[in-house]
């Protein structure tokens, strides 16, 4: 998809400003001169900071600030300081364009991390590429954005600077609907999406492995994302004699949907992709929605013996709010950026080298490195080489890995 000043950044946005490196004249390489002879650059971030997707955006900055600080305290990149500039698009397309236009705008940005949603996405792909500047989402699930909009039957990389290190939903619905069908042997499903980009095209390759497997579709629906009264949606859920509901969308509307489905009679499991898988969800659900279920990207960050440091090291940097689903993934776009500058400017004699953007852009496809959430890697399309995914089930109040694997399609 899915997946921390604000008050500072909000400012910025109403201003229609962007704020720049505060590190004294520029250079021509792109970077800024940080005045004790070496050189300042910006890994920017766009997601939802203010709004219903907060808890997953603040998520994100938050790692990707984690990682730009490990990076300038290890000296990763000699004589390079890494900064962190972060836009807010309120999960908005129209604003994820105008931060993406912002950025491009600022020679010190040399990638970005982010966004969050797969609609955001589709909005900043052709801007970040015609700059050339690498775009690395941590969450984005739509296949359309690697793979072109007939990846089903030929696939086709549109844009050269996107990459990302979620897998996609050609592997994610299909692996909810494996867990559904064979483990939870639920055979009869209603199928609900919010109309965008993400939460359709999980719900659609959800459903075609869903009757692969022999299961039925007992209805499907689409809500209005804006509302939170799903009396009329619910009313056919009930009707149907559907032991299963899966909904393609996010959190804000899952959770209340759920509740409302159970507060009906209609005691059947509510299960989503990643886009629900947040401890907010939990909130919104209520108590009824013990039992639901969500699939979401890669192993538990926590179970992951990479990611004890980073865990640890989150802890310990003191931020307010939790790295959420996309915190690893979002470490690991950041430090993908990272390792991309340090193959430049090694190449370039230690310094940025003119065309840093492009050349940039060129390393981040042949970065490969251990991260947090395991190996990182891309495969011809931008797409990460990591297509590991994990079934979470709400139990005690909190989310509980049941099943991780790979889809076996």
């Amino acid at each position: 998809m899915r997946q921390r000043s604000l008050i500072a950044i909000t400012a910025a946005l109403a201003a229609g400003a962007l704020t720049l490196t505060a590190c004294g004249s520029r250079d021509e390489d792109g970077g800024s001169d940080s005045g004790d002879g070496g050189t300042t650059v910006v890994i920017g971030v766009d997601a939802p900071l203010t709004g219903d997707l907060s808890a997953l955006g603040l998520g994100i900055k938050n790692s990707v600030d984690l990682a730009a600080k490990t990076a300038n305290k290890e000296n990763t990149v000699e004589g390079i300081t890494f900064k962190v500039e972060a836009l807010d698009d309120q999960a908005q397309p129209s604003a994820g364009q105008q931060n993406a236009t912002k950025f491009v705008a600022d020679k010190d940005v040399v990638g970005v991390v982010g966004p969050l949603n797969s609609s955001v996405a589709e909005s900043m792909q052709k801007v970040f590429d015609d700059a050339k500047l690498v775009e690395i989402s941590p969450a984005n699930t739509g296949p359309t954005l690697t793979q072109g909009t007939d990846w089903q039957t030929k696939k086709v990389r549109t844009y050269k600077s996107y990459f990302r290190t979620a897998t996609t939903d050609a592997i994610q619905g299909p692996f909810a609907a494996q867990y559904v069908y064979n483990d939870a042997k639920k055979k009869k499903v209603f199928v609900i999406d919010d109309k965008k980009t993400y939460g359709a095209g999980l719900a659609a390759t959800f459903t075609d492995e869903f009757k692969k497997l022999g299961g039925k579709i007992a209805g499907t629906q689409h809500i209005d994302p804006e509302t939170k009264d799903f009396s009329a949606v619910v009313t056919q859920v009930k009707s149907s004699g559907a032991d299963v509901v899966y909904y393609g969308g996010e959190y804000p509307q899952a959770g209340p949907l759920s509740k409302q489905i159970k507060a009906a009679g209609v005691k059947v499991p509510l299960v989503g992709g990643d886009g629900i898988y947040s401890a907010d969800f939990i909130k919104l659900a209520g108590a009824s929605g013990k039992g639901d279920l969500a699939t979401s990207v890669g192993a538990p960050v926590e179970d992951l013996p990479s990611a004890k440091e980073f865990v640890a090291n989150y802890k310990a940097a003191g931020y307010k709010e939790a790295y959420e689903a996309y915190g690893g993934y979002s470490y690991d776009s950041g430090w993908a950026i990272i390792e991309a500058v340090k193959k430049v400017v090694e190449d370039n004699d230690g310094k940025l080298p003119d065309d840093a953007r492009a050349k940039i852009t060129e390393a981040v496809q042949n970065v490969s490195f251990d991260g947090v959430t395991g190996k990182v890697s891309f495969d011809e399309y931008g797409d990460t080489t990591n297509k590991q995914l994990t079934v979470y089930s709400v139990e005690g109040g909190a989310w509980k890995a049941i099943k991780s694997g790979t889809y076996t399609g």
